[in-house]
């Protein structure tokens, strides 16, 4: 091991954000029976560093060694230079010892291989890992299946299934699994599947790509036809426009912001192992391209730790950044002979490529620190010199593994062999940007290769309260020039950005850019950057504002292809989420009508509406009842009895009934409802949809009795920043960001 991959710096303290530790409290310490944490985070560090280093002995080293290496990994962790993939801090030294967050399983055409698949799928998710497939292999809608002289029902009803599993399964207990599902763009069912999420209420735990083939773009290019081709026969069966397939595309994702997009020959151009089987299919954020029955294990760098010099005119560490590289691949190297693998097949495979993903964080928090403008020329060759090093030193750093351990099995059938660099090598691959949603929360760094999502902004806290949070290079650069004002952080919690803030000064506004102060162009241009040095592919979220039009996100998707992204993933503004309420018009609030002590007494007859609603419980009878005075009560039956759900629709229909009878004005009780969401919303046939219980309780009341022209209108004023909806965990905002969706507030990730 070079000596300067284990340097023995005097251990420091563990300096952790408040939410870092909230963080680690909630998801990642040991817990007893009682869900009571039994361990501190240096204990967690401690146990992974431990764990890890115990590979060691395998390959010749002795206590001392082993320990020289514990104390390295211990080191770099606590001080929060690098930091391994969740199923790594999660499980290392503990049961499931499951190391690998990511996966792809092959889905073949057959009934035994497809139900196989979703076995094996519940596996992984049960060991905490997230999944990727293609569905390509699989014959299109009704096709012909021989076997039963009956038809198919298509890769997309049977993605349904894999997502009905993935429903059923708690993920380590605290997440629901995390999918993705690929299909080729020759494949006959393509426009049904470019469609499938466009009802958000089905293949919730799925994320969908649609693969690009160099034939498509050709066709794209020349504005010509392609074909459709069956894979069971491998016959054409029609032949379709590739301009008005991609305006499909295109559409979907400037709706919902899905399907994404990879360019599948572009991977496969980089496959270290052809020879062994050609990539089919990515993991759930889609920076993962793997084999099929292949894992991955990742881990980060912390980039904000990789600086030398005062904020805004410091300068890159190359030589620490260099013996953290280093580090980092041996801690990656070491995970996969500690991996407990959830299927002989994955360790096998696993074994044979023994691919590793070292990534980047904290990359908007460096370009901060050097005083360089996140949309810059100067950031994104900043990028691709920071990848371009980065992956150098770690090929170096496993060519040294190599000569100790040995070339990884299927070195000689790879372009690492004899017949292609002849360079040793411990593994296939050394570098992958993933999403860093919760431990770059646990580093208190930028997400990724991410923008500043907010300067500063309400984080929710457990009693509902919303805490002020600023960003801490932001808030020590005001404090530099004594512009601290509580003030002034209330405006930016407001606007989110300070691009338009004459009180701040223009140099800092140009440095302290945010995600929506960036054009679409500025996000792929820093994506290629990263992506010229990376081995695998890059996870980034591209932001819309919510005016974008579709043919802007037409010109992203064509320069991401000319650049040479991998694949691309966006995300409008606003495109799943009701965001803002305010009134259509603006008009006085008028004091309720005086209400009696007691509310009024039930005439005899009264009228009343019924509206059936979808939520995310089931679908909501709602039944509003009116006097000759108004509305009286209201009803809400969840269509089966009991439960939590009925329970609560019960107590909401009750208090409103209690308020009509108590003559408070239908306007009040809609401000009140209507725009709560939950983790699952659902859309209606019409269009609508409806965020929670709460809200179609709302929504119904302003249907029957608000004239259309007053009622509440959905709206957004510029403070949105990217939210996607509500953490399912502690009802906090999502945000789009790194491929995946994650909440600021908890640690919740959908994908990590």
């Amino acid at each position: 091991m070079r000596a300067d991959s284990s340097r023995t710096l005097p251990d420091e303290t563990l300096q952790l954000t408040p939410n870092a530790l909230t963080v680690l409290e909630h998801r990642y310490l040991k817990k007893d029976d009682s869900g009571r944490p039994i361990e501190q985070p240096e204990d967690m560090f401690r146990r992974v560093a431990a764990n890890i280093a115990s590979a060691e002995a395998a390959y010749g080293a002795g206590p001392e060694q082993v320990q020289e290496v514990e104390k390295a990994f211990y080191g770099a962790m606590t001080r929060l230079e690098f930091v391994p993939n969740s199923p790594t801090l999660m499980n290392a030294g503990r049961t499931f010892q499951q190391l690998s967050a990511c996966f792809v399983l092959p889905v073949e055409d057959s009934i035994d291989r497809i139900f196989e698949a979703v076995r094996n799928t519940a596996l992984i998710h049960k060991s905490g890992g997230g999944t990727g497939f293609s569905f390509s292999r699989l014959r299109p809608k009704d096709d012909l299946v021989s076997s039963t002289k009956g038809i198919s029902s298509g890769p997309v009803s049977f993605m349904k299934v894999f997502d009905s599993a993935t429903e059923a399964i708690k993920q380590g207990g605290t997440r629901r699994g995390a999918n993705m599902a690929i299909l080729r763009v020759d494949h006959p069912d393509i426009l049904e599947f470019i469609d499938c999420k466009q009802d958000l209420t089905t293949l919730n735990n799925f994320n969908i790509s649609v693969a690009l083939t160099e034939t498509f773009m050709t066709a794209l290019r020349e504005d010509t036809h392609y074909d459709l081709i069956n894979p069971r026969s491998g016959q054409v069966v029609e032949s379709l426009s590739a301009r008005e397939v991609f305006d499909k595309i295109v559409h979907a994702a400037w709706s919902t912001g899905e399907p994404g997009i990879i360019f599948l020959d572009r991977m496969n151009a980089s496959n270290p192992t052809p020879q062994v089987g050609e990539i089919e299919a990515t993991n759930p954020c889609g920076e993962q391209p793997l084999l099929p029955y292949e894992s991955c294990n990742l881990g980060s760098i912390n980039l904000a730790k990789m600086v030398k010099g005062p904020i805004l005119s410091a300068e890159v560490d190359w030589d620490k950044l260099a013996a953290v590289t280093h580090l980092a691949v041996r801690f990656l190297d070491d995970v996969i002979d500690m991996n407990a693998f959830p299927l002989p097949e994955i360790e096998q495979m696993t074994q044979a490529n023994r691919k590793i993903g070292l990534g980047v964080m904290g990359f908007a928090d460096m370009l901060v620190q050097l005083g360089l403008p996140y949309n810059s020329q100067e950031a994104v060759e900043l990028a691709q010199k920071l990848m371009c090093f980065v992956r150098e030193e770690a090929r170096t750093a496993s060519e040294e593994l190599a000569r100790e351990r040995g070339n990884f099995p299927n070195w000689e059938e790879s372009l690492f062999g004899p017949e292609g660099l002849n360079r040793p090598q411990r593994n296939a691959t050394v570098t992958t940007i993933a999403p860093t949603g919760t431990i770059s929360m646990i580093a208190g760094a930028s997400s990724g290769v991410e923008p500043l999502f907010a300067l500063a902004f309400s984080r929710h806290v457990l009693d509902g309260e919303a805490l002020k949070e600023v960003n801490p290079l932001f808030e020590a650069a005001l404090r530099e020039r004594n512009l601290y004002d509580p003030d002034l952080v209330t405006e930016v919690c407001a606007r989110g950005s300070v691009a338009e803030m004459a009180t701040v000064p223009a140099d800092l506004r140009q440095v302290f850019v945010t995600a929506h102060d960036i054009t679409p162009a500025d996000h792929i241009r820093v994506q290629a950057a990263f992506q010229e040095c990376t081995d695998n592919a890059v996870s980034k979220t591209v932001n819309f504002p919510q005016q974008a039009t579709e043919a802007e996100v037409a010109e992203v998707y064509l320069l991401a292809y000319e650049l040479g992204c991998k694949g691309v993933t966006i995300y409008r503004d606003g495109s799943r989420e009701g965001q803002v309420l305010r009134k259509g018009k603006e008009e006085p609030e008028s004091a309720p009508a005086p209400a009696s002590p007691e509310p009024r007494s039930r005439p005899p007859m009264v009228q009343g509406t019924t509206l059936a609603m979808n939520t995310g419980c089931g679908k909501l009878y709602i039944t509003i009842n009116q006097d000759e005075r108004g509305p009286f009560e209201i009803f809400g039956n969840m269509g089966k009895a009991g439960g939590c759900a009925s329970s609560q629709t019960e107590a909401v229909a009750r208090l409103i009934s209690l308020a009509f009878r108590l003559g408070l004005k239908p306007e009040h009780i809609i401000k009140q409802l209507k725009g709560i969401s939950c983790h699952k919303p659902m859309w209606e046939r019409g269009g609508g949809k409806i965020l929670s219980c709460a809200d179609a309780f709302a929504q119904a009341i302003e249907r029957v009795l608000i004239p259309r022209d007053q009622q509440l209108q959905i709206d957004f004023n510029g403070t949105s920043f990217g939210h996607v909806g509500a953490c399912p965990e502690c009802g906090g905002h999502l945000y789009a960001e790194g491929g995946c969706v994650v909440c600021h507030d908890c640690g919740y990730s959908q994908c990590e």
